[in-house]
């Protein structure tokens, strides 16, 4: 999990790492070029975990969880977060998440079971 920086409406919120695909890229290309972007890591997609739909400024919007790896001993560099935490997903609901991130949890839960 990362913290958002202070400011705008979701400023220090908790949030899954990720992003939007930008034109032509896939869910897959997205998370590896934003976790690069805002990490600095090297990620690999493993599989979909699930997705959620929200409304964001009357406009439905998709979210999806996958499950991703890094090489061990990565260490993330925070550019666009001011911390970030690795969680079980039982601990996750504790966090003042962004609405649409919460969400997701059901998907994470599901995955510590397994």
């Amino acid at each position: 999990m990362a913290r958002r920086l202070p400011g705008g409406e979701l400023g220090g919120k908790w949030e899954l790492p990720g992003g939007k695909a930008e034109a032509g890229e896939s869910d897959a290309e997205a998370l590896i070029r934003e976790y690069t972007e805002e990490f600095g890591l090297r990620v690999e997609v493993l599989r979909f975990l699930g997705e959620a739909l929200f409304e964001h400024r009357g406009e439905t919007r998709r979210l999806a969880a996958y499950l991703i790896a890094m090489s061990d001993g990565s260490v993330p560099e925070l550019r666009e977060h001011s911390e970030c935490r690795w969680l079980a997903p039982s601990e996750l609901g504790e966090l003042d998440l962004a609405d649409s991130d919460r969400k997701l949890l059901p998907f994470l839960v599901r995955l510590e079971r397994h």
